[in-house]
């Protein structure tokens, strides 16, 4: 199945530029013709096509379904990479999978120090798509270390940091937790200070296997685990 997006389907019946473009000139759609639509918030919409401008594309609304609930809501907070397509093969594959939330954290062995949302969101919205899924992740722009654990300071999901540690649990021991954060760190990990921070703020440390993982390897590990039993 083909889907389209469009946020404001409800309120604006009208394809943007680039859906449009798509759907008449790449699709060769008509007037008349049905098409399937995702808003990003949890809908699936059937809808007719009113014209065949290639620009703002009209449609009336035929039908419209809710998306099935998750039974685990998954927020990822991770160090983007030096290497801008690593993170962004993350955030599809973790979309494609199932997450809820992936917000990009400063730690003081990251090796990128500003971060865009702008082209990771694109390819969120793309992986939504493909994976058939109606509700694009909340994406949170690049903070400071300190400041996420600060605006998590009273989120009551359960929290968890990955980090080597002999201390650290197996995060599968921890599978009934219906709403979860996870901190994945940078290349270098976490700093000792900065794991003792996360600590004091609740977050447990957990292990996700013997092995040394790539920043986005271990991210999308954690996705997979946390998702196993959703």
């Amino acid at each position: 199945m083909q889907l389209f997006y469009a946020p404001d389907a409800l309120d604006n019946n009208v394809l943007d530029q680039t859906n449009s473009q798509h759907c008449i000139k790449v699709l060769r759609k008509k007037i008349g013709d049905v098409v399937h639509l995702v808003d990003g918030k949890g809908n699936f919409f059937e809808v007719e096509l009113k014209n065949e401008h290639p620009k703002k594309c009209e449609f009336n609304i035929l039908s419209q379904r809710k998306e099935s609930a998750r039974n685990r809501r998954v927020h990822i907070a991770v160090a983007p990479t030096k290497n801008n397509n690593r993170i962004e093969w993350f955030v599809e594959k973790a979309v494609e999978i199932g997450v809820d939330e992936i917000s990009f954290i400063k730690t003081n062995n990251s090796e990128r120090k500003h971060f865009s949302v702008d082209r990771v969101e694109k390819i969120a919205i793309s992986a939504m798509k493909q994976s058939l899924k109606a509700t694009l992740p909340i994406l949170n722009p690049l903070v400071d270390f300190e400041t996420f654990l600060s605006e998590n300071q009273k989120n009551d999901a359960e929290k968890f940091v990955a980090h080597l540690h002999v201390d650290s649990t197996d995060l599968t021991k921890h599978s009934d937790a219906t709403n979860c954060i996870i901190l994945i760190g940078p290349e270098g990990d976490f700093s000792d200070q900065e794991v003792q921070q996360a600590v004091e703020q609740n977050f447990h440390m957990v292990s996700l296997g013997n092995s040394r993982l790539r920043t986005e390897t271990a991210a999308l590990v954690a996705c997979t685990l946390l998702n196993a039993n959703e």
